[in-house]
């Protein structure tokens, strides 16, 4: 791609392994306090109940604090595991804590970043919350590679409002025309940006979309034959 000198990368899911860590916070606290639960068989339940609750969030259609709380009952009650509303809550601080203890990376992460730093300006757009993904791009090691961060409590939307794009290109002194957004979310992300007037490549590590037209890889290095 010409022209390019700023790229955007989302961080859950797009670069930071979030359900390999996912599983490893939970499994912390089901053996701390619920140790007949089997990590397996919840984080199963929980993935696509926590991408719908996720869904929701980014359209304003419920609260941080409603989707911690959901996306736990939900997959308790899928579980048919019983368990008070104090507990849930107690388990989604344990979860926001944790989570950045634990820094899987998707495969070829560093070493394309590696390839894009001496050639591109990087940064991050991210839904996340401030307070933990801080962390996870400090105890990762993902930090010394980006510019500039934005999350959504900063920009005052979240993706794919144009308002966070415009923010964080303000914020990278860059220009759209100028510009490519990366992510596994296809609405927040691609369609985002390219509503937005962007470039954008939809990272499908799971081959979950079949969209013609969109640049699309199954796998970070391949961003070494586009990019």
């Amino acid at each position: 791609m010409k022209n390019i000198t700023d790229i955007f990368f989302d961080l859950d899911h797009t670069l930071w392994d979030f359900d390999k860590n996912s599983i490893l916070a939970f499994d912390k606290i089901f053996a701390e306090h619920h140790p007949t639960i089997d990590t397996n068989q919840f984080v199963e339940i929980y993935a696509p109940i926590n991408q719908a609750c996720w869904k929701l969030y980014q359209v304003d259609k419920i609260t941080h604090e409603e989707l911690r709380y959901t996306r736990l009952r939900q997959a308790f009650d899928v579980l048919n595991y019983t368990i008070s509303d104090d507990e849930i809550n107690h388990i989604a601080h344990y979860y926001i804590e944790y989570m950045p203890d634990n820094n899987q990376l998707f495969d070829g992460a560093i070493e394309v970043l590696e390839y894009l730093q001496p050639k591109y300006n990087l940064h991050i757009i991210t839904n996340g919350f401030a307070e933990v993904q801080g962390k996870k791009i400090t105890k990762s090691g993902l930090g010394n590679y980006f510019k500039t961060i934005t999350n959504s409590e900063m920009a005052g939307v979240k993706k794919p409002h144009a308002t966070i794009f415009e923010y964080a290109l303000s914020l990278a002194n860059a220009k759209k025309e100028n510009a490519i957004m990366i992510g596994d979310c296809i609405d927040a992300d691609v369609r985002g940006a390219i509503d937005f007037g962007m470039k954008a490549i939809l990272f499908d590590e799971k081959r979950i979309y079949d969209e013609e037209g969109l640049h699309t890889i199954n796998h970070l290095l391949e961003l070494k034959k586009i990019l």
